[in-house]
């Protein structure tokens, strides 16, 4: 461009704050301002802008994207437009106070609403039904400004704080409040007090009372670089160039002031009175600005010839070395090693204390996994379910392979953030913000429980969370103890949560909540129990160790540990079921059924209090006769790889667990290739039992379904005839008994009419065996062998009957 070009002066609305903002291609250039029109340029283009007259009137706020831009106005409206027709879209969400900004995720799938309202709106630009609500403030909000991944949002209150939040989930989260950086300003100053990220992301400039601008640490929420002695009035509007190389500000004082960001010194000043809004090309040296005049002027060659360059470097905010490869170096390797500075290091001098890595992608690159520990220094477990230290090495003595331990419902850590516990309760989250954890726990019932979120200094690792209370537990480091702490949902007292300190040494390995017991499984392998309110109760050594799991459901608790070694050079998974409030143990050692290098995935009481287990091969398992000593069965209910695929639309699909309730297996259906559920929280999906009896390519098709009812209806009849016999039964539970006896005989009957079809008497005959009701299901099966021509059947069900009478008397 020649250095002799005027700014370029156009009136583009009537007198009174305008804003503007270049779409990211660099194409367009879009203003508002206090009239219903909005003005769409054309970049080097000397035609008459385009003019949209569907907007509302008094416009507060405009964000751009390629494909579209939105505008907020006093009304309360946010407006979307499409970029290519000019048209209204929609309108995107009304707000009940003046909207006073208005910003779009770097994908442009976001929307964030500033308004006079205390909450922060950020809406689905494709699906405005989708909401997420920041309510962390205490008074309104002025400015949001999204962080260059969109996993960030920076909300500047009212009040004179800088709120935090972390959106890459369904439920936000505050992680850090920035205070005495910016002064509290009214919703309609002129002044500004926004949050302006850098590209890089790393920091973001804000104004401060002194009308100085200010570079905040994103790693360390600390001041940085300060660009001072530019204004004398208080400043309106900041802008990084697109590579960071520049800052550019405008401020009462009728100067519009450029930036060097390496050395915070003044390039250039220009007279430009009442700017509102500053924003770079994408591409080029020019800048463009808006004031309170209503007009829009564009500054070509707004640096200096001998520092364009700089500007128009490309903007290389990562390093490359690692380019093709999925195994990231951790931020403290990066520090160690020397390696090509960041561009926007050498620009701003941030020093390489301040080096991090944002893992918003999920792929894992910012998790070390060196020596097979992980960022919490816990042992890395592999995807096999076990302990890879103990595995067999060339010329090493022999070692068993044995079971990791495992918290059921848990998820390993990625991007940051891990599901601590996924129940039909709710589901507990945590993130790592680096010197602490922010903790989550969201509920279905959202009018029976209130969700809640916390500040997690103590980095707990593992959660339960039932209908009266959550339960956390953290692991113990070189400077600090294990720690347990429980917080109930509701309590009549002013204070009834608590914590335990674990003696130390001793890591807590597993835990359960139940609604009577709070179980820790520890590293000493003692099993300590307390109640509800954190009396120790009872503690004992499990006779098996190293220990790996736990579950509990009223009085009784399930552990598992590591038994025998068996053939395969594994150890062997045993299990013992106690009854606490008894002090007895109804199952002691014995083995959990798991197929052939077949590991366990999970373990957990159904609803109705049966344990229940869920393997690597996809099958769901309950347990059969759990109160009697010695007589228990490991009964396979479902078999996931055999559900149908027009359900899940594909045969390799993953299962993730969650609970069994209502003879349904609830649980979440993951993606091709996933292995464990990630943010956004998926749905819940539920499947019915069926016991994998045959293949639907079995020749008894007909038979089939009525087999495996009859098998399925006779486990859950005498899994609730377990429970009736270890307590008296209430009058539901008659009820549900009577029910799977008259489905058991139902199941008969319909067997029954397929073999008298079949002309298959002797088999008929057997069936008639299996009747619960046994007077009322032979005479419904003699009118089936009547219906049927049978006539010797017939008799012979009528002889069984009255063989069964006489045996009776």
């Amino acid at each position: 461009m020649s250095s002799t070009r005027r700014p370029d002066r156009r009136y583009a609305h009537p007198p009174g704050a305008t804003f503007t903002a270049y779409s990211p291609d660099g194409r367009y250039i879009i203003t508002a301002g206090t009239n219903n029109a909005v003005r769409k340029y054309t970049v080097a283009s000397e035609d008459e802008p385009e003019t949209i007259d569907d907007c509302q009137e008094s416009n507060t706020g405009l964000a751009v994207a390629n494909d579209k831009f939105i505008i907020g106005s006093e009304d309360g409206t946010v407006s979307l437009f499409n970029m290519s027709s000019n048209e209204l879209d929609q309108i995107l969400v009304r707000c009940s106070l003046p909207v006073r900004d208005v910003a779009l995720s770097p994908d442009g799938n976001w929307a964030a609403v500033a308004s006079d309202e205390t909450a922060v709106k950020v809406v689905n630009t494709n699906d405005n039904v989708q909401i997420m609500y920041l309510r962390e403030q205490s008074r309104s909000v002025k400015h949001v400004t999204f962080h260059p991944t969109g996993a960030y949002l920076a909300a500047s209150g009212t009040d004179g704080v800088i709120y935090i939040y972390s959106i890459s989930s369904q439920q936000p989260s505050l992680i850090k409040k920035v205070e005495g950086v910016v002064r509290a300003l009214e919703p309609d100053d002129d002044a500004t007090s926004k949050a302006a990220w850098s590209p890089d992301g790393r920091a973001f400039a804000v104004v401060t009372p002194t009308k100085d601008i200010v570079v905040i640490s994103r790693s360390t929420w600390e001041r940085q670089r300060t660009f001072s002695t530019g204004h004398t009035g208080h400043i309106n509007d900041i802008a990084w160039s697109p590579n960071g190389a520049f800052l550019a500000s405008a401020g009462a004082d009728g100067k519009l002031v450029i930036w060097e960001s390496k050395t915070q010194t003044i390039i250039k000043k220009y007279d430009q009175p009442k700017v509102k809004s500053i924003s770079w090309h994408p591409k080029e040296n020019t800048l463009s600005l808006t004031n309170n005049d209503g007009e829009l002027v564009t500054l070509p060659n707004v640096l200096p010839p001998d520092q364009e360059g700089l500007l128009l470097r490309p903007p290389l905010l990562n390093d490359t070395s690692d380019a093709g490869t999925t195994d990231k170096p951790t931020p403290r390797q990066r520090r160690d090693r020397s390696l090509s500075r960041d561009p926007l290091d050498e620009l701003m001098g941030l020093d390489d204390d301040d080096d991090f890595i944002i893992d918003d992608d999920g792929m894992g690159y910012a998790e070390p996994k060196s020596n097979n520990v992980n960022k919490r220094g816990f042992e890395y477990i592999h995807d096999d379910g076990y302990n890879p230290s103990t595995k067999r090495r060339a010329y090493d003595a022999w070692e068993p392979t044995t079971h990791a331990p495992f918290q059921p419902g848990s998820t390993p850590w990625r991007g940051g953030r891990k599901y601590l516990a996924l129940n039909l309760i709710g589901f507990v989250w945590t993130v790592d913000q680096e010197t602490h954890n922010t903790v989550t726990v969201e509920f279905y019932d959202r009018d029976l429980y209130r969700d809640f979120h916390f500040t997690d200094p103590y980095l707990y690792d593992k959660a339960c969370l039932n209908e009266n209370g959550a339960l956390f537990s953290s692991p113990k480091t070189d400077s600090k103890p294990a720690y347990l702490f429980y917080r109930p949902h509701s309590t009549w007292s002013t204070r009834a949560d608590w914590r335990i300190q674990m003696p130390e040494g001793e890591d807590i390995t597993a835990i359960s909540l139940s609604n009577s017991y709070i179980i820790a499984l520890t590293s000493k392998s003692y099993l300590r129990v307390y109640t509800l309110f954190g009396t120790p109760l009872r503690i004992h050594r499990h006779p098996h160790s190293p220990v790996v799991t736990c579950a509990s459901w009223r009085d009784y608790v399930m552990v598992l540990s590591n038994g025998p070694v068996a053939a395969t050079g594994h150890t062997t998974l045993t299990y013992s079921i106690m009854n606490i409030k008894h002090d007895e143990t109804l199952q002691a050692d014995a083995i959990i059924a798991l197929p052939p290098n077949g590991v366990l995935k999970s373990i957990f009481f159904s609803e109705e209090g049966n344990p229940v287990i869920y393997d690597s091969e996809g099958v769901l398992l309950v347990l059969q006769h759990w109160r009697s000593p010695g007589q228990a069965n490991w009964v396979p209910v479902l078999d996931t790889t055999q559900i149908d695929s027009k359900t899940t639309n594909t045969k390799t699909v993953e299962y993730w667990p969650v609970a069994v309730a209502h003879d349904k297996f609830h649980c979440i259906v993951l993606r091709p290739a996933e292995k464990y559920p990630y943010f956004p929280r998926p749905l819940l999906s539920e499947f019915d039992f069926k016991i994998p009896l045959s293949s639907s390519t079995s020749t008894s098709t007909q038979s089939a379904p009525h087999e495996e009812t009859l098998v399925r209806e006779s486990l859950l009849l005498s899994l609730l005839e377990d429970l009736i016999g270890a307590r008296p039964s209430t009058s539901e539970e008659g009820h549900a008994r009577s029910t799977r006896e008259h489905a058991i005989d139902r199941a008969i009957l319909q067997m029954l009419a397929v073999e008298c079809r079949d002309d298959k008497g002797e088999k008929a005959l057997e069936l008639c065996r299996l009747f619960r009701d046994r007077d009322k299901g032979l005479e419904l099966a003699g009118r089936i062998a009547v219906k049927y021509g049978r006539g010797v059947l017939a008799g012979k069900i009528a002889a069984l009957g009255e063989e069964e009478e006489m045996e009776f008397l």
